[in-house]
């Protein structure tokens, strides 16, 4: 993991967690705000993918790495003697809440941005049939993800970085597929079980990756006693990678700003 300290006296952490097939240098300009904004920043690469030489490129064996990595993250933040955030985009999204329903953290907030609960394309039927026999004898098999830089976000100066980017994962495996999808059906079935922390969650309005409905039925149905939900109408799946990007971070950035007022650190 890596660890951005804010310019000046800080005033809480925040963890983030990536999305599929990416990595943390993608994040360089939300990073950037974050501090300049006086906040900390934690986040590192996920099992599989960036820099990370743990397990092969676009496979684990189990979700639950994902979730043990994060939680060490989370962990690290608390040196600070600061509130922690955890922000996760898209399967980064998913892993918090996995994350959140399984144990309970000390934690100032939740962001989630397009969280990965539901899928826009999904492979076919015979192909997902097909997927079940394949992760028993043959896990690590791995196939094109079928995703696009143009379907992740309108902003071209990141498509163009990202058809250059060298630790961008086009291939996905077979165990990798069946763990996701596992792991939304999860996320679902044990909503009743999240810890009660105050949440953000922003979704794409033309998302093309995430299913939108899912997020919201999610949404609606998560038991917390304070949740906030904001849907940028014409943002693609990337929302922190818009044009608009700059009013999704201030509307974040307020989130946060007013849960530390609520419990005093903030005057």
């Amino acid at each position: 993991m890596w660890k951005w300290e804010a310019e000046g006296e800080a005033k809480a952490v925040i963890v983030m967690v990536h999305g599929a097939m990416e990595h943390h240098r993608r994040y360089g300009w939300l990073i950037e705000m974050w501090r300049l904004s006086g906040f900390h920043v934690i986040m590192g690469d996920l099992p599989g993918q960036g820099m990370t030489t743990r397990s092969r490129r676009g496979h684990i064996d189990s979700f639950d790495e994902y979730i043990v990595e994060v939680r060490d993250w989370v962990h690290a933040a608390y040196r600070y003697q600061l509130p922690v955030f955890l922000l996760g985009h898209s399967m980064g999204g998913l892993i918090a809440i996995r994350l959140l329903e399984e144990e309970e953290l000390n934690l100032a907030g939740l962001i989630l941005s397009s969280p990965c609960l539901g899928l826009v394309h999904h492979p076919s039927k015979f192909l997902d049939i097909a997927s079940h026999g394949i992760n028993a004898v043959f896990p690590s098999l791995r196939m094109n993800s079928g995703l696009t830089v143009e379907m992740a976000t309108r902003n071209r100066d990141v498509q163009e970085a990202d058809l250059n980017d060298s630790l961008y994962v086009t291939k996905v495996s077979v165990r990798w597929y069946r763990e996701l999808t596992q792991a939304m059906k999860e996320a679902f079935e044990s909503l009743g079980k999240i810890q009660d922390i105050p949440l953000l969650a922003m979704q794409g309005g033309d998302d093309k990756i995430v299913n939108k409905q899912a997020v919201k039925e999610w949404f609606n149905a998560v038991p917390l006693s304070e949740k906030r939900f904001k849907e940028w109408t014409k943002c693609y799946h990337e929302i922190f990678n818009e044009p608009e990007r700059e009013e999704v971070f201030e509307y974040a950035k307020d989130f946060v700003n007013s849960q530390l007022k609520a419990i005093g650190y903030l005057l």
